[in-house]
């Protein structure tokens, strides 16, 4: 028997919309992996609408607003129609410093208000589809978070409710105060944890996922930060020992994907897309090649036997370093 990739929609969980299997991640056109080129981001953008994806990844802290902003342009500049049948997803309420550091998080009611309203502006649309806490607030109890999107839902300011970075007992109590249609979480052949108790318990919850870090922001293309600005740098994963074990699985990957003529982001997208008719690849593409052969892998069945081959070949339990500095690692609450 073999695990079907194709183009047909998947559904966020039991109450949330139905969209196309990869969604386009568009953080990293705003600086995160160094300066970005913004015309092929928006090039990129058109790319990955035209080729029939309908769900955009952005967030209101990427680039202090310029994500929502360049977000917004792309829309416009393919017409009303984009707006129409294309979702966008926002994350909200992290605290950044005119310098670019981290402040913090702020998920307060009147802070979640606040965000939306600058949001809506900076993206210049009526309603965001997808309104989510890009972390737990440790002061503020998820209820009220989540209530306060809420009452943006029946405002008609927001579509649906969903969730990011938090574990099964955070998102059992945000479905008591509202329907959650997924929870964005690190998911690939690199980071797996999800998968003793997050996954079952999600979907338990019928509560669907949109999985990032795929490629495990590029460790798994043979991707390493160059650029001044790259975020990944001060990553474990990519320093020292580490990145040097981590490369030896990334050639193994690579080694799999070409006896199948494919590539290793295409192997590694493939993988995902197996796991579950319930879990979307939220794929951080910068340019229209990347965005191209990402949708490549729509075109791949894996078998069982590919699939356990993969997992042998690049065992998560190998990969060097945790996916965050210990610092961030201990406030994700996905991981307690």
């Amino acid at each position: 028997m073999q695990a079907t990739n194709d183009k047909s929609f998947r559904r966020l969980g039991a109450t949330g919309p139905r969209v196309f299997p990869l969604a386009l991640g568009c953080m990293g056109m705003s600086g995160m992996y160094g300066q970005a080129d913004e015309a092929e981001s928006l090039r990129t953008i058109h790319t990955a609408i035209e080729a029939g994806v309908t769900l955009l990844d952005t967030g209101d802290f990427y680039g202090m607003g310029h994500n929502e902003l360049l977000v917004g342009r792309a829309l416009r500049e393919m017409g009303s129609a984009a707006r129409e049948k294309v979702m966008i997803s926002v994350k909200f309420g992290a605290l950044r410093g005119p310098d670019g550091s981290w402040l913090g998080f702020d998920g307060r009611p009147a802070a979640v208000k606040n965000s939306l309203a600058h949001s809506l502006t900076r993206l210049g649309v009526d309603y965001i589809d997808i309104y989510r806490p890009a972390r737990l607030d440790g002061g503020v109890p998820i209820e009220e978070t989540v209530g306060a999107v809420a009452e943006m839902v029946s405002a008609g300011y927001v579509r649906h409710v969903a969730l990011s970075e938090v574990g099964v007992e955070t998102a059992r109590r945000a479905k008591t105060v509202t329907p959650i249609c997924d929870v964005q979480l690190e998911y690939g052949l690199a980071s797996r944890g999800i998968e003793g108790r997050i996954l079952p318990g999600l979907r338990e919850m019928g509560i669907g996922v949109t999985a990032y870090g795929v490629l495990s922001r590029g460790l798994l293309s043979g991707s390493v930060p160059q650029a001044k600005g790259d975020f990944r740098a001060r990553l474990p994963r990519f320093t020292g020992e580490n990145l040097a074990k981590n490369q030896a699985l990334a050639t193994a990957l690579k080694e799999l994907a070409a006896a199948r003529n494919l590539t290793a982001v295409q192997m590694a997208i493939a993988w995902v897309l197996a796991k579950g008719e319930d879990i979307v690849p939220l794929i951080g593409s910068r340019t229209q090649a990347q965005i191209n052969e990402a949708l490549g892998a729509l075109d791949v069945r894996l078998s069982k036997e590919e699939i356990s081959k993969l997992e042998i070949a690049v065992p998560a339990s190998e990969i060097a370093g945790t996916r965050y500095d210990s610092h961030q690692m201990a406030m994700l609450d996905s991981e307690k």
